[in-house]
Formats: C-alpha cells, structure tokens, sequence
C-alpha cells in the first residue's frame, strides 16, 4: 500500500475513534509530516483523500478541519443544488467509450481461446471466469475481500432489481426521494412496497431514517440520480448504524464511484459494514458502453441461501461470450487501464472553470 493511503487509513481511524473530534484542527501539513516519518507531499495526498471521502474539509489559509460527525448531524429539509459536472447536458454521462481497437483484439482473442465452449449454457449465477475477475478486480480497487460464490451477474441494474423484489416481496423497501425512476418502477412491478425519503445535502435526511415500517435501504451514496447528491463519511456511517439498529439490509447501488476522485473510488458502504447486511451492486454499462447491459451483486453470504432458494432457478441472462470478453478485459488490466484515462479525463473536466460551475436544476 503506498505512503499516503497508510497515512490516510491511520486517520481516518483515528478521526473515526474521536482521536480528531468533529471540528477540530488537523495538525498541519508540515507537523504532521514530522510526526510521522511522511513528505510534506505525501501529507497532502492523505489530507485531500480525507476530504474527498468526507472526513475533513479544507479552509483556506486555515489548514484542514474535521468533518466526520459519529451521531450525525441535523440537516435542513431543503434539497441541495450540489456542484455537478456535466456533459453533453447530462452530468451521469462519461466522456469517452472503450478504445474499439482494444474491443476488438480482445474479441478476436476469445473467439480463438474458447472455440465452442462460447455455445455452453453458462451457470445460473454466471461464469467463474467472470464472477472471479470481478471479485478480483474489488479486492484491487475497492480493497473489498469478496469470494467468487457471492457475486450474481445480470444484464444491468434493472435486471438484479428484479432480483432483489422476488427476494424481498414481502418487505418494504425504503428509497431516496428522488431516485432513478426504474427503481421504484421495477420494485413496484414486483408487487413490492417502497417508501420514499427525503434526501437532504449529504444523503437521507436523518429524521427520515428514523421512520418505522421498513427494515430495507435502497441507497446510492455516490452522486445518487437524478440529484447528483452524495452522502458524507457522517451519512455513510449512519446508514450501516441503521442497518445494525434495525437489523435491517442496505441495497447500495454504485453504479458510478469509479469516477470518483479517490484512487480506489468512493468508500463502500459493503467496506464500512465488512460484507454483513450490505446487498453490493454496480455495473459495466457506464464504465465501458452503454450497449454491454451486463451488472453485478455481491451478496452477504447470510443471503446466499434466501437467494439460492427464492430465485437461483433463474437461468443467467448474459452471454457466454459477453462474460468471457468481460472477463478477459478485467484480467489483462485494459479495463483499470481505461478507467485511469477517464479519470483523467474527468478531473480535466472537474478543473475547467466552463464545465465547473454547471449545476443540477
């Protein structure tokens, strides 16, 4: 692990801990450097990583202070205008698909590896070449230690929505309001009841969380659709104390932390919870072309058998060949190689004054 993310664990640990209470003054650049053996440099890689991920904030000419609030905080019920960046007039949309000639090498290079084994019925759940690349891939990038036996693979997100519905048709499932309209309609075609909460600046409002009659979150904590809103190290913390409090299960859908700033992405709530009551979903449509419809879960393994036994009949509803493409592009590093460029890309995008100041209506 390199300097500044050791650095950074440690903090946040501590500011976690109370060791930094909420609203104090982080050592500066250069006495924390001398404190612990670090550059200035790599001080400031792990200050900014904090702030990226909410648990301090930055005042200029004052240093860095910290944000992180263990019990939460009161917000206002007002909806935030958060700072958004945008393209071509929609801020969900990733400037640049994959690079085609890298597609198509790798597509000659499955067709001549697998031969007529790409004619075979895939497993259920979906191939282990894939689901093991997948698992791989989260333990590099989101340092997520996950066994291939808990990730579903599915043609999208709203394909593992039904997923979820059939398993918990009998339960009410709380979702942020507003949310991706296809959440709530594919629940709702399911026969599943939903509740809707209000979303305040930095995620669901705390008095909305406190509200009885679901025992089920359906949450996306980085930058949720169509508000751009993303919930803070304080927010996230509060979401796994609801799930434990109420013994309940968070569905988080990650369909775009990718793009976050922080080298691994936005922290997890499946991080943060350590895989007990946290349902993981993201997808590969956004990340590489909307046209490959191919998504994931990652299951607590307390759910492997409710789901084995409410819908592990289903019959995986992605290609052998798109699977084995994907996994190949997972495996040979061209997929994080392309992440990296967008990144770049969008922190391009970020710092241009043009694009910056475009905020959601």
């Amino acid at each position: 692990m390199k300097k500044y993310l050791k650095l950074f664990e440690r903090l946040r640990a501590a500011i976690i801990s109370g060791g930094y209470a909420f609203g104090s003054r982080l050592p500066s650049k250069r006495a924390m450097a001398n404190e612990t053996g670090n550059s200035i440099v790599t001080v400031e890689h792990a200050y900014g990583l904090l702030c990226d991920e909410g648990y301090a904030c930055a005042r200029e000419r004052s240093g860095f202070f910290v944000a992180y609030r263990a019990e939460g905080f009161a917000e206002p019920a007002r909806m935030a205008k958060p700072t958004v960046v945008r393209v071509n007039a929609d801020h969900h949309r990733v400037p640049g698909n994959f690079p085609f000639t890298v597609m198509a090498r790798t597509v000659r290079g499955v067709m001549a590896r697998y031969g007529e084994r790409l004619f075979v019925k895939s497993p259920n759940m979906g191939l282990v070449e894939l689901r093991s690349a997948v698992a791989s891939y989260l333990a590099r990038r989101k340092n997520l230690q996950i066994d291939p036996s808990q990730i579903v693979i599915g043609s999208g997100a709203e394909y593992l929505y039904g997923l979820l519905a059939q398993m918990f048709r009998d339960k009410t499932i709380g979702v942020e309001d507003p949310a991706y309209a296809k959440i709530c309609e594919v629940y709702a075609a399911h026969g599943v009841n939903t509740l809707s909460l209000k979303l305040g600046e930095r995620g669901i409002l705390d008095e909305e969380l406190e509200r009885s009659g679901f025992a089920i979150l359906h949450v996306t904590p980085y930058r949720s659709y169509p508000t751009g809103v993303s919930a803070d190290a304080s927010k996230r913390h509060a979401y796994v104390r609801w799930a434990h409090r109420r013994d309940g299960i968070l569905i988080e859908d990650d369909f775009e932390s990718e793009f976050a700033r922080a080298p691994s992405g936005a922290e997890t709530l499946f991080a943060l919870d350590g895989g007990r009551r946290v349902i993981y979903l993201n997808t590969f449509s956004k990340t590489i072309a909307p046209s490959l419809r191919i998504g994931y879960m990652v299951l607590p393994k307390e759910l492997l058998t409710l789901y084995a036994r409410k819908v592990g009949f289903y019959s995986c509803t992605v290609p052998v060949f798109d699977q084995l493409f994907l996994a190949d592009l997972i495996d040979s590093g061209d997929f994080e190689r392309h992440l990296n460029r967008l990144r770049r890309r969008l922190e391009t995008i970020r710092s241009s004054p043009r694009l910056t100041n475009i905020h959601t209506p």
